[in-house]
């Protein structure tokens, strides 16, 4: 049985300059959580950090998902690739 392909997803966080934006209040700042292999093994990070700064409103944890910024046509039609 062959492996699952791993799908990259970094996790950083930080405050965030306003409760309903996406804007950090001091980039120097940015919380490099980790990187995953897959959403799930992010998910989880996410879902503990989340939970580990509940008392912050300010404080926001983002999932990117780099396999996407690394091969944006990887989901897509191969034929499309360059």
């Amino acid at each position: 049985m062959a492996a699952p392909r791993q799908l990259l997803h970094l996790l950083i966080g930080g405050e965030l300059e306003s409760v309903g934006g996406s804007k950090f209040r001091d980039l120097s700042a940015i919380e490099f959580v980790g990187a995953y292999g897959s959403y799930a093994e992010a998910y989880q990070a996410w879902k503990a950090r989340a939970q580990a700064t509940v008392d912050n409103a300010h404080m926001r944890y983002f999932i990117i998902h780099a396999h996407r910024l690394l091969d944006p046509l990887a989901d897509g039609d191969a034929s499309q690739r360059r």
